[in-house]
């Protein structure tokens, strides 16, 4: 591990490796210089006082809402690949993947807490189902690495990602984007700006379609799989009735109607051959699925509402009081083929709505000695995950014995090479030609009433200029209410078996309920050392924590006279804790700037999802994990009209190697890069008659990933390198913009995630990433 780590310490030396910015924004009423030369120069409030980002003792990476445009990045997935440490797995809109460091966060139980905490303007938004949301009309995104509790909450246990939209501002602008690529790509952006110094009010908005990029050949499907229909729409007003008063009130909607997930089979053929994750798929979902699974279309429909008020009031010589509230309600449905065939086997729905309330109030006092802040933090939320299951009993059996190895029904496979589902003969021959379908349903519910209270505090004492020493706690208290329902009725061509899916318990109309509280001291210290006004060394130790899990569901128990009771089981998985020691350079010498962090995380009670053979993601601990990584950006700018910029991280993590960590011991983290990097140039140039040119091409590089723990070679994705680009003119002073774009230029084939629910079930699926894009857009300003 010590010449890994060598090694990359070497290469960080030698390789121009950038940053996109260091920056943050926590103080979504704070408007810090964008316009700055040097990214260390850029005023952030992360610590929510107003500061130099080259004085923040935390290590930062983040992307103004111009330089996102630059790169031609459209959504969060794609943005994670220029931010070291920062990976974005988006299998859907309704289950996005967020990693920071290699610890992963993408759980869709209702019971589950988060650990990676998703801010927008301001508020958590972490619930998984609830917490996607569209990167148009941004002012910044930015990525804080490690436990920041303190900062950002209870569910920030590795680190916390914020979105920042823009803010309305005094006078008339507006702009519109129009585009158009391959897959019959679409795309309508823009906002309007209008306001004074005292009131102003912002409208934004994006809507995105394309083409599925997997065929289907399932003739009961309209669209292709991961066809994409999205809109989002964002209003904001500004009132600034005086210089210490700023008031911002923001809705938002935003709108799925994307096809289905290709959870396709490499087991299960289709017409075309063998399953093949890149070629054509055949997934038909269920002949009865708008009456049980919502919707006769495999896809997502989704819909969430997001309002938010936010103030800040300068009420004395150091003095400021912030309030920041939101509320965001959720409601999705998305109908998948777990099995990744042609067979009526394994079709799935999963219903989950929901809502969460915040409100934090919080004071700031800055002078020339100390910093500090305190304040309170009041978190609800109320959600639950219905997940419904649809099969034909016959195709049921005969598909999961003859994938055993012991076919219920001799002679009679599952789906044969030409890719006929030879399963769907079973119900016929069973029944003697009695019946040819019996068509079957079930369904569990598992529900999530979570209240967390707070208050934090944070100080910062300055003794002499050059020395920072900063320390402080959140103290949390928390309240978390687990449900579960479930409806297994028993299979009519196996009366005397329970369920069609092993372990599912019917609870018989009861909703099981079990309530824990539970409370936590998480602690941070910081020492920052100037070595010149634009070079400083930091160091910091913090504690974060992911919420322990009241798992509940249901089990069955036989009596001593021969007749079953049905109990909730209840799981209580503890608490998992992380201690992360880092230290690192940031700052900017002549044409250079970037940073150096070397960090270690210790994880006691490490927790992990697991697919049971119910189809059911289970969580539990697995003992102690551990993570040493080095992260690295840079950027240099020879000229004003060229900028080189490049990252790298590198990870050398994972769970112990302890005979007490069972099974996983020795195991990587799901979806955790030894190393990742990024790099390219900007090009922007004057070219004389108000015109200019502009390119950004870039590379990514990301090394292999499991998609599960344990490991399974089978289950991962070797190396991935990708080429990206955009460039174009603009002309008429800006007022105008023609671009063109390309991403994934070679076409890699590559995979975006593996195993699945259909793991579970002894057949994996596999979902391929994105082919090439292109395509060009054309863009007005006012």
């Amino acid at each position: 591990m010590m010449l890994r780590l060598s090694a990359a310490a070497m290469l960080l030396c030698s390789v121009a490796v950038p940053a996109l910015a260091q920056s943050s924004v926590q103080d979504p009423a704070a408007t810090p210089d964008q316009g700055a030369t040097d990214s260390n120069e850029i005023l952030v409030t992360a610590q929510k006082i107003e500061q130099r980002a080259v004085d923040v003792p935390i290590t930062i990476s983040a992307v103004t809402g111009e330089r996102i445009k630059d790169l031609g990045v459209g959504d969060l997935d794609e943005l994670s690949s220029y931010i070291p440490g920062l990976n974005i797995q988006e299998q859907s809109a309704n289950n996005p993947g967020i990693v920071i460091r290699g610890i992963t966060s993408d759980s869709g139980s209702a019971q589950q807490g988060p650990r990676v905490t998703l801010y927008y303007n301001g508020v958590d938004i972490s619930r998984s189902r609830g917490s996607y949301q569209a990167i148009y009309d941004l002012e910044r995104v930015e990525v804080i690495k490690g436990p920041q509790a303190t900062l950002f909450g209870t569910a920030s246990a590795i680190g916390a990602v914020s979105l920042t939209s823009a803010r309305p501002r005094e006078g008339f602008s507006g702009s519109l984007t129009g585009g158009y690529g391959n897959f019959d790509q679409t795309l309508l952006s823009g906002f309007l700006n209008a306001g004074s110094d005292k009131v102003a009010g912002r409208i934004a908005f994006e809507w995105k379609k394309r083409d599925g990029y997997v065929e289907n050949l399932a003739v009961s499907q309209e669209d292709e799989l991961y066809a994409q229909d999205q809109l989002g729409v964002r209003a904001s007003l500004r009132f600034t009735p005086t210089e210490d008063l700023t008031v911002d009130l923001m809705g938002t909607y935003d709108r799925q109607r994307n096809g289905g997930t290709p959870f396709v089979s490499r087991r299960l053929p289709t017409e075309d051959g063998p399953g093949n994750p890149f070629g054509r798929a055949n997934l038909g979902g269920s002949p009865v699925s708008a009456e049980v699974l919502g919707d006769d279309q495999l896809g997502l429909t989704r819909d969430v509402y997001d309002v938010n008020l936010t103030a800040s009031w300068g009420f004395a010589d150091g003095w400021n009081f912030t309030t920041v509230n939101g509320y965001r309600k959720f409601d999705s449905n998305e109908v998948f083929d777990a099995d990744g065939s042609a067979a009526w086997f394994l079709e799935f729905g999963e219903d989950s709505r929901g809502w969460q309330a915040s409100h934090e109030g919080r004071f700031s006092y800055v002078d020339p000695s100390w910093r500090a802040q305190f304040g309170w933090n009041v978190f609800v939320e109320d959600n639950f995950q219905r997940v419904p299951f649809s099969s034909e009993e016959g195709t049921f059996l005969q598909c999961a014995s003859a994938l055993a190895g012991n076919p219920l029904v001799s002679g009679l496979g599952c789906v044969n090479a030409a890719g006929v589902v030879e399963a769907a003969q079973a119900t016929s021959r069973l029944t003697g030609g009695r019946l040819t379908q019996v068509p079957y349903s079930s369904e569990f519910k598992n529900i999530g009433q979570n209240d967390a209270y707070s208050v934090f505090a944070d100080t910062t004492w300055i003794p002499v200029p050059a020395l920072e020493l900063t320390a402080g706690v959140r103290v949390l208290i928390e309240q978390r209410k687990s449900g579960y329902t479930t409806r297994v009725p028993r299979p009519v061509l196996n009366p005397t078996a329970f369920s069609l899916i092993p372990n599912q318990t019917d609870t018989a109309g009861q909703t099981f309920w079990r309530q824990e509280s539970y409370a936590a001291v998480l602690p941070r210290f910081n020492a920052l050392f100037r070595l010149s006004n634009d070079i400083n060394v930091f160091a910091t130790v913090s504690k974060g924590r992911r919420s322990p899990v009241v798992q509940l569901d249901a089990q069955r128990a036989t009596t001593g006279a021969g007749s079953s009771l049905v109990s909730p089981r209840l799981q209580l998985v503890p608490e998992e804790i992380v201690w992360n020691y880092e230290g690192g350079l940031k700052g900017s010498v002549g044409i250079a700037s970037g940073s150096l962090g070397v960090y270690y995380q210790k994880y006691d009670g490490f927790q992990v999802s697991v697919v049971g053979a119910d189809g059911v993601t289970r969580t539990q601990s697995v003992g102690s994990a551990s993570n040493l990584g080095v992260e690295a950006e840079l950027t240099v700018r020879p000229t004003r009209w060229l900028s080189l910029f490049g990252n790298v991280g590198y990870i050398e993590g994972g769970i112990d190697d302890d005979p007490a960590n069972g099974r996983f011991a020795g195991n990587r983290f799901r979806l955790q890069p030894e190393w990742q990097a990024a790099g390219g140039f900007t090009i922007d140039a004057p070219l004389g008659g108000g015109m200019r040119f502009f390119a950004t091409p870039t590379v990514t590089h990301r090394s292999r990933i499991f998609f599960e723990v344990p490991n399974n070679p089978a289950i991962s994705q070797g190396p991935v390198t990708l080429v990206n680009a955009r460039a174009g003119v603009s002309f008429a002073d800006e007022r105008f913009e023609l671009a063109g774009f390309i991403r994934n230029a070679f076409d890699e084939d590559y995979l975006l995630d593996a195993g699945n629910t259909g793991g579970g079930f002894g057949i994996p699926t596999f979902i391929p990433a994105e082919p090439r894009f292109y395509g060009g857009q054309l863009t007005a300003r006012f």
